[in-house]
């Protein structure tokens, strides 16, 4: 495990978003998982900013989305897929067919699931996995007493989850109840891992991650049995460890 101390969530966005272009420029074949939510928005925007001044290729990358809430369509504004196109994809030469992200609107979503495994499976797996942390633990949609032999499925989201993600929602009740979400071994399998840890509100997280015991309750831990994780934290993250 690599460990990284950023004074603030610019510093470290900027540390993460020059991994990835290194990363890209190392193997502009790659596949490239990637996150949602506020942590990961300023890397993408560092990742525009470097394909606009320096060119950057993404036209042979393959991208592979961990999650996207069941029941919205594509255009809806809190959709994953409108995520990733306002934030990221618009800016850069990706191929849309290069682009992968699960259907939440599928009737058969087991259907679904399978097919976004398989075709994970069949691209050559994930070479670098970008993920964030929830305060309760949970990478991806993955949450508590989530198994860790687990595969892509379909989750209920915890109240602690939807609650925290309300703020881009116009009322909490319009927060979907379920995700598709890659599943905690489907992570592991990554090559590498890149975890990004941001603000006070996620250190008791990443203090059960650096400290606790690995256990499914709180699945982020497991992480600490990557081969390749790499984690960037910003000094606010950091802030209980320093009292304790």
């Amino acid at each position: 495990m690599r460990m990284y101390v950023e004074k603030g969530k610019s510093e470290l966005s900027k540390k993460a978003a020059q991994i990835i272009i290194d990363a890209v420029k190392s193997n502009p074949f790659m596949n490239f998982g990637l996150a949602t939510g506020q942590t990961p928005i300023e890397t993408y925007q560092r990742l525009i900013e470097d394909h606009q001044q320096n060119h950057t290729s993404y036209s042979d990358i393959q991208t592979f989305n961990l999650d996207e809430y069941v029941g919205l369509t594509r255009q809806d504004p809190n959709s994953y897929h409108s995520y990733m196109k306002q934030n990221l994809f618009q800016y850069i030469n990706i191929k849309e067919e290069n682009a992968h992200i699960p259907n939440g609107l599928v009737s058969d979503t087991t259907e679904e699931c399978n097919r976004y495994e398989d075709l994970i499976k069949q691209s050559g797996g994930i070479d670098l996995q970008i993920l964030g942390i929830g305060q309760n633990g949970h990478i991806g949609f993955n949450e508590p007493n989530t198994p860790f032999s687990s595969r892509t499925h379909i989750v209920n989201l915890a109240e602690s989850t939807r609650l925290a993600n309300s703020q881009y929602f116009t009322k909490l009740e319009d927060v979907p109840k379920q995700a598709i979400t890659m599943g905690i071994q489907t992570i592991m399998e990554a090559k590498s891992i890149l975890l990004l840890v941001s603000g006070q509100k996620k250190a008791e997280a990443l203090n059960e991650l650096l400290h606790g015991n690995i256990r499914e309750e709180v699945p982020a831990t497991v992480l600490r049995n990557h081969r390749s994780l790499t984690i960037i934290a910003d000094e606010e993250a950091l802030l209980m460890f320093e009292k304790c």
